[in-house]
């Protein structure tokens, strides 16, 4: 081969070369665009992702510490009003244990006395009262017709009366300790009690 023809053809292999250099060249620089491009939306998901899981942890979190908070206030609320409950009904019992030593209360006993008499109708019974009222056993025995008991109960810590009477199985309550009690549920209910 002559040297002009096979410079020639070395030109043309160079031309061609050089212009598949510069094709992929192009090729290389979309390639390298549009993974750059994808990784940028991957990085631009995942960033949105991490956000929103980091925002749910937080609301998450919140959520438990203010519903924890809220628990923790109404236990606490729900003690204070059981300490008040209990206080105003300590000084209620503290009351009526004054009343039972006055002789207002020895009437009102035989009142209550024969509230239970009514109920057993001559019958036979047992009748319980508070330890220091024992001296009014007798009079209490005179109001009532068939054989009557008077006996302590140490569970009586005010004063009344509580009645059994075993052929009817019928106990009348006439205690201040029981009517106290009853009072509970109505004041508790009633009362409007706020703790500041």
């Amino acid at each position: 081969m002559p040297k002009n023809k096979t410079d020639n053809f070395l030109k043309a292999i160079r031309r061609y070369a050089k212009q598949q250099k510069s094709v992929m060249k192009g090729e290389v620089k979309q390639l390298k665009t549009e993974r750059l491009k994808e990784a940028e939306e991957k990085a631009k998901r995942d960033s949105q992702r991490l956000i929103k899981d980091k925002l749910q942890e937080t609301r998450t979190r919140q959520t438990a510490i203010l519903a924890k908070k809220t628990q923790d206030g109404q236990r606490k609320l729900f003690i204070a009003r059981s300490a008040m409950v209990e206080e105003v009904f300590k000084k209620a019992a503290d009351k009526l244990v004054e009343y039972a030593k006055s002789d207002a209360y020895t009437s009102k006993l035989t009142d209550s006395a024969k509230a239970i008499a009514d109920v057993f109708d001559g019958r036979d019974c047992v009748l319980y009262v508070n330890e220091r009222d024992l001296g009014a056993a007798e009079g209490i025995k005179a109001l009532f017709g068939g054989s009557t008991e008077v006996r302590a109960d140490k569970t009586i810590k005010i004063g009344g009366i509580r009645g059994y009477c075993a052929s009817m199985g019928i106990i009348a309550d006439e205690t201040l300790d029981s009517k106290l009690e009853a009072q509970r549920e109505w004041f508790v209910e009633n009362a409007a009690l706020s703790v500041l």
